[in-house]
């Protein structure tokens, strides 16, 4: 899927993926860029993000050099 960035600098999320990811109107997005790619992602609230990461191996982590 394809958007335009107007000349204000705002883009428009496809529907399908507005309800696909259940986005909605004054949702926050955090965006990251990495290697000429921009990612936008859903922020969640602490209480959302909570046993996320449970039985989570910590040997072999990826390099520092290798994260966002």
């Amino acid at each position: 899927m394809e958007t335009t960035i107007s000349s204000k600098f705002q883009i428009v999320i496809p529907k399908a993926i507005r309800e696909r990811l259940r986005l909605q109107p004054r949702q926050r997005l955090t965006i990251i860029e990495k290697g000429g790619v921009m990612h936008l992602i859903p922020a969640q609230s602490l209480d959302q993000l909570r046993g996320i990461a449970s039985g989570v191996k910590v040997e072999k982590y990826r390099d520092k050099s290798d994260r966002f």
